[in-house]
Formats: structure tokens, C-alpha cells, sequence
């Protein structure tokens, strides 16, 4: 703890950093405090809040789950009832955003077998698995690009032009233009791919089907499934996804029986939090991305979080670790740790990064000379004005 606090104690103190840098610093193995500075106090936590939606939902639903997106009879000849459930990287064809993802097109190929020689005639979006507002109050309203609504179905998560969205991720810039209306989006798409006239599209509710039905309302025509939990924890943390984040909230208050919203997820992410061990008390969430302002987390959750996952006791808990940016080499960390005062931090942090405007933050764990796996967690809410870049150098330093 001497060294640590001597090595850290000048950086934490950095005027780019604001007058509010909540620090904690822990040993994996052995889970003790290594070092300390407002640890306990909660601190607006910007995208690291994405480590504990991760976290929640390995626990709450296991790495192998796969999120399905179905299709059922609706009540009249003809109708065809999509259920969202939640799979925001649902893609329309083999052109989707998120490589593996499941496609709209075999969910199609698969109701127009079960229809058999009957023509869909409509379609009809079934959302209600998701409810509450579809916007956070708490996000900034200079999100777009990095959010969109929230809706049980959606494809591409919700990215208007795929195409342009790709080349953009491939030269680094994650935001993209979003769409409005994600569910009716996804439903017209669909109803192309069935030969549905647009303007049969609309939204409503799936019949419920009778115990033992084989046929006639409500009974299932096809379904399609995510790529496993591990890989879309994987995508989120790495990509610093916002929505993907929402949908795995939700996927922790779907677990918990809690409503499928903003705060049925944050009652549930608390919860699950609780059950792991955690200091719940510590943890204030309003979503599951950390785009709102009136999220609160203390470093020492993160710490204590991070630990849990990394010391064997959880291994389900493990797949934070993959998705995890390697400074200077991969993620939101890929540009970072190039310079002399941050360089010996390349390869070697591993970290999950957050930024509002005033609002910056790192979580992760770092390897020390000895060989000791460290992880640290440093939050800072009051960074100066137009003071981000500067701040992001600072963190780097520390980590470093």
C-alpha cells in the first residue's frame, strides 16, 4: 500500500482532473484495499457503469443465453405477430451491423414454411415485452450517434445507414446516424422480406395461443436467436455499446421478474449486485449504458466488482475480461498510451473507459512488475471545462 500510495498519490492530484478524483486500487488475489481516495463515495461513472450491466447479467442469465426474437399467428388469416425480445443486433440480412448476429430473413424463411400455401397479408410488432419510456430523462441531449429509443425490437441497434455505419467502425467513429421509430423500422423490413406492403405494418399485441395448439393464434411460426450472452458482453464493453448495454439491463429485470424498463433494470442490476456480495448501497443506477447523469457508482464497488470476477470464485463472471480495451492496442483504449509518461501502460492496462462532458472515469486491472494482478477504478466528475482531453492523459498516467 506504501508504494502504490506513492506512486499514485501526485497523479490522483492533477488539476486536469478536477477538484473530485474518487480513486480505489485493490489486489485480485487477495481482494485487499491497496489504496484509496473517496473510494466509498458514489461519483457519475459515464460508460463504466457498462461493467456492472456486465457483470449482472452473466450472473442473472448465464453466458450461454441467447436472447430469441420470435414470429406467431395473429388472430385472422394471414397476420403475422413479430416479438421483439430484445436482440438489438437482430439483422435483416447477411449485411447486418454485428457480424453472427441473427437474421430477419430466416425468420422469414421459416413463418412462410409454417404458413404453408396461406400469404402473410400483415404484420403486426409486438413491443410489450419492453415498458416505460423508450429515452432516459437523465441522457444529454447531444447523444444521437450513440443512442436511439429503446424497444424490444430492433435491428442494427437501430443504425439508420448499415453500410456507412460499417466503413465509419472500421476507421474508428462508433457513432452513426440512429432511426426514430427502431420497432417499426425492423417491422417493415420484415414485412418486405414476406412480401408485405409497408403500409401493413403496425403495432399491437401477439394472441395468446391455446395450451397444446398446434395451429391458429398465437402459435409459434419461427424464431431466431442472439449470439450468446458471453459475446454480446463481449461487443459492449469493447464497443462501449449504449444500446447494446439498455438491452442487457433489461435482460437483468426480465431475469429478476421486474419490468422491462429504465427502472425495472435498475431495481434488478441493484439487486443482483446484492446477491454477488456487493456494496448495493454504493450503486445508483437510472440505466444500464451510464449516458445518464444521475447514474452514481463508487470506485470501490468497481473494485470490489472487478475482483469478483477475476479471482475464480464467479468464472461465469470471467467474460468481462475479453471484451476488455488493451491500452494501445484495442477498443476505446486503442489510440491511448502512447506517450513517454503513459507507455509502459501499452499492452498491459486493461480497462473499460468512461466520458461525459465534465464527467471521466477508468476501470480495469493491470499487471504489475512482480506479476501481481492489480485493479483500479478512478472517477472524476468535475472536470474543468473543455477539459476532456487533458483528463483522459491524467487517467492514463495513473493507470500507467
Amino acid at each position: 500500500p506504501d508504494g502504490v500510495r506513492a506512486a499514485l498519490g501526485p497523479l490522483v492530484r492533477a488539476a486536469a482532473l478536477g477538484d473530485r478524483v474518487n480513486v480505489s486500487v485493490a489486489d485480485v488475489l487477495t481482494g485487499q484495499p491497496l489504496f484509496g481516495q473517496g473510494a466509498d463515495d458514489g461519483t457519475v461513472p459515464a460508460s463504466v457503469t457498462k461493467l456492472v450491466t456486465a457483470v449482472t447479467v452473466l450472473a442473472a442469465r448465464g453466458p450461454a443465453y441467447r436472447i430469441p426474437t420470435r414470429a406467431v399467428a395473429g388472430a385472422n388469416p394471414g397476420e403475422v405477430v413479430i416479438v421483439g425480445g430484445g436482440d438489438i443486433t437482430l439483422a435483416v440480412d447477411k449485411d447486418g451491423f454485428y457480424p453472427g448476429a441473427a437474421r430477419l430473413d430466416d425468420l422469414a424463411d421459416q413463418v412462410e414454411q409454417a404458413l404453408g400455401g396461406t400469404k402473410p397479408t400483415k404484420v403486426i410488432i409486438d413491443g410489450s415485452l419492453y415498458s416505460g419510456p423508450t429515452l432516459e430523462p437523465g441522457w444529454d441531449e447531444d447523444i444521437s450517434g450513440y443512442g436511439a429509443p429503446i424497444t424490444a425490437l430492433m435491428t442494427d441497434g437501430a443504425r439508420g445507414d448499415v453500410p456507412q455505419a460499417k466503413k465509419d467502425y472500421e476507421a474508428g467513429m462508433h457513432g452513426a446516424t440512429r432511426v426514430s421509430q427502431p420497432d417499426l423500422t425492423a417491422g417493415r423490413a420484415f414485412a418486405r422480406l414476406l412480401g408485405v406492403p409497408t403500409s401493413a405494418v403496425s403495432r399491437g399485441t401477439a394472441p395468446t395461443a391455446e395450451t397444446g395448439a398446434t395451429a391458429g393464434p398465437g402459435t409459434e411460426l419461427g424464431k431466431v436467436e442472439s449470439l450468446p450472452l458471453v459475446r454480446l458482453v463481449d461487443i459492449m464493453i469493447t464497443d462501449s455499446d449504449n444500446i447494446l448495454a439498455e438491452a442487457l439491463a433489461r435482460q437483468v429485470a426480465l431475469a429478476r421478474n421486474q419490468p422491462a424498463s429504465f427502472a425495472g433494470a435498475a431495481v434488478a442490476v441493484d439487486q443482483v449486485a446484492g446477491e454477488l456480495g456487493l456494496a448495493a448501497d454504493e450503486l445508483a443506477l437510472a440505466d444500464g449504458s451510464g449516458l445518464s447523469r444521475t447514474n452514481r457508482i463508487s470506485p470501490s464497488l468497481l473494485t470490489d466488482l472487478i475482483t469478483l470476477a477475476g479471482n475464480g470464485d464467479h468464472p461465469e463472471l470471467a467474460a468481462i475480461f475479453g471484451g476488455l480495451p488493451v491500452g494501445g492496442w484495442s477498443g476505446t483504449l486503442g489510440d491511448r498510451y502512447g506517450s513517454a509518461a503513459t507507455k509502459s501502460g501499452a499492452g498491459v492496462v486493461r480497462a473499460k473507459t468512461g466520458t461525459l462532458t465534465g464527467v471521466s472515469a477508468i476501470a480495469g486491472v493491470v499487471t504489475t512488475k512482480e506479476g501481481r494482478l492489480l485493479t483500479f477504478a478512478v472517477l472524476t466528475d468535475r472536470v474543468p471545462a473543455d477539459g476532456t482531453d487533458p483528463a483522459r492523459v491524467a487517467l492514463d498516467q495513473i493507470s500507467a
